[in-house]
């Protein structure tokens, strides 16, 4: 008879991410899935492939070389034994997470024992929203407002409803993300978890990208300032102030406490919990308050427990409506410390994990936080986060700062 069992993350990778059609504009979504996955394995080799129970893998739009059952195609196409199972996963932007808290639940049940979950996006191949056909009801019957159906606009509509987020901060805030992540990439804290990629570019042949194409170290306030803003005339979201349109992909392997240990591999952070949320899809990237009021209860901790948080950065407007909402500075240290979506960029159904796999890094550099989460807000109004336990924990070292309870 199954018994639960505690989940731990064992490890997670990602390509380098690249511009929507640029870097990887010869290159297949699935092919970025596999490099991703077989980075992962490589990085584990005392894993027995044949050990793994499942394959969790996440794209918003599955269709042509994101679909056909991504889980199950590309762990054939890494080479993983027949008799591992797969399957596809969507929760929009949040489907790597979703991939993540469902291989958690199994594990937890313990039907699992050790699971792969990942995400990709190639938004050069297939566009946001590319082939969706919404329902004329949304509309006629004014179920959402049509700002629902267009992210930017409900970037502005979040504005719109805390005027105290300014586009001042918003700039603020895309400008610390690039400085954070030019800083993280000098002091060499990005690469050790970017699974070198094969890309083929038409004008220049094959290469390997190494490090990701869209930071911008040389963005600056002014600069920002005079960026148009396409979501509405006179309005506050920006290019600057947003993610870009990305591709990429990320994998994670995810074990039960035991099986990790008793296999010798690594536990970079314990799930503690996980919850989803919905929101008023006009108001989108409202959704991670409500889902992290909502795992903080279940966890019984409070926002003062959190030492560490990975937000993502879908738009620079949700995370500081997230941060005013708990009484966290924008420039608070504990918040995205290597930077975020808008300096490397957010392809969609892969970016849960990279808010991991940086939390895991936080987690080994300070071992005197116990908790931190990861949190994303979710198309067409939810939030998603999950909270994890540092492995590394060391009470003595626990300093006087948020987190260290």
């Amino acid at each position: 008879m199954a018994t639960s069992a505690s989940v731990v993350l064992v490890d997670a990778v990602r390509t380098p991410f690249g511009k929507a059609g640029s870097l990887y504009a010869g290159t297949r979504a699935d092919d970025l899935m596999v490099r991703a996955m077989r980075g992962l394995l490589e990085r584990n080799p005392l894993l027995p492939l044949d050990q793994i129970d499942d394959v969790a893998i996440a794209a918003a739009t599955q269709t042509g070389d994101q679909g056909m059952n991504l889980g199950r195609s590309a762990s054939l196409l890494a080479g993983l034994p027949n008799t591992v199972p797969g399957y596809s996963v969507d929760r929009w932007c949040a489907g790597a997470l979703t991939a993540v808290t469902t291989i958690a639940g199994a594990i937890a049940m313990g039907t699992n024992e050790i699971a792969i979950a990942g995400g990709v996006e190639h938004m050069g191949n297939h566009p946001m929203g590319e082939g969706m056909d919404p329902n004329p009801r949304y509309l006629a019957e004014r179920i959402v407002e049509q700002d629902a159906l267009a992210m930017g606009a409900t970037a502005e509509r979040l504005h719109d409803r805390f005027p105290q987020l300014t586009k001042e901060r918003a700039d603020r805030y895309a400008y610390n993300s690039q400085m954070k992540t030019a800083a993280a990439y000098a002091a060499g804290k990005i690469q050790r978890d970017l699974i070198p990629t094969a890309a083929r570019i038409p004008e220049m042949g094959w290469g390997i990208a190494s490090v990701d194409e869209p930071p911008r170290p040389t963005t600056t306030m002014e600069g920002l300032a005079t960026l148009k803003t396409p979501f509405r005339p006179a309005g506050r979201v920006t290019p600057g102030n947003s993610s870009g349109l990305n591709d990429g992909a990320t994998a994670a392997l995810l074990a039960s406490e035991d099986k990790a240990k008793e296999l010798g591999l690594t536990i970079k952070a314990k799930l503690v919990t996980y919850a989803f949320a919905g929101v008023e899809p006009e108001v989108m990237g409202y959704g991670p308050v409500p889902a992290t009021i909502k795992a903080l209860a279940k966890a019984g901790l409070t926002i003062a427990d959190i030492g560490a948080f990975e937000v993502n950065e879908a738009f620079a407007v949700q995370v500081i409506a997230f941060l005013d909402h708990f009484g966290i500075a924008d420039d608070d240290a504990r918040v995205n410390p290597y930077g975020g979506a808008i300096a490397v960029g957010h392809p969609l159904a892969s970016s849960g994990i990279r808010l991991m796999l940086n939390l895991a890094r936080t987690f080994e550099e300070r071992p005197e936080v116990r908790y931190g989460l990861t949190t994303m807000c979710i198309g067409l109004g939810m939030g998603g986060t999950v909270i994890w336990e540092n492995p590394n924990w060391n009470f003595s070292k626990q300093d006087n700062a948020k987190g260290g309870k």
